[in-house]
């Protein structure tokens, strides 16, 4: 049986390259010691294979096989569009 690969939700915060965007997927964490929320951003360059991503859409990435240098993920669905 195949194993579940890694799915995160972002933001697509650039779409200037070609087939590929950049999504920014922030999470939140709680300081060990203080107890404070805190917002972390990380971002993802994620493979578009038909360039339908805009810049303020929110897209669902998923884990892939390398794809080139730094691309190690695939856009999945686009769930919301920008206004």
């Amino acid at each position: 049986m195949r194993e579940q690969r890694k799915r995160l939700i972002g933001v697509v915060t650039s779409d200037k390259m070609d087939k590929t965007v950049v999504v920014t997927v922030t999470t939140t964490k709680r300081h060990p010691r203080y107890g404070k929320v805190l917002r972390l951003n990380k971002k993802y360059k994620a493979h578009d294979e038909n360039n339908e991503c805009q810049i303020g859409d929110r897209v669902q990435i998923i884990e892939s096989m390398p794809i080139s240098r730094q691309k190690r993920w695939a856009v999945v669905s686009i769930l919301e569009r920008a206004r």
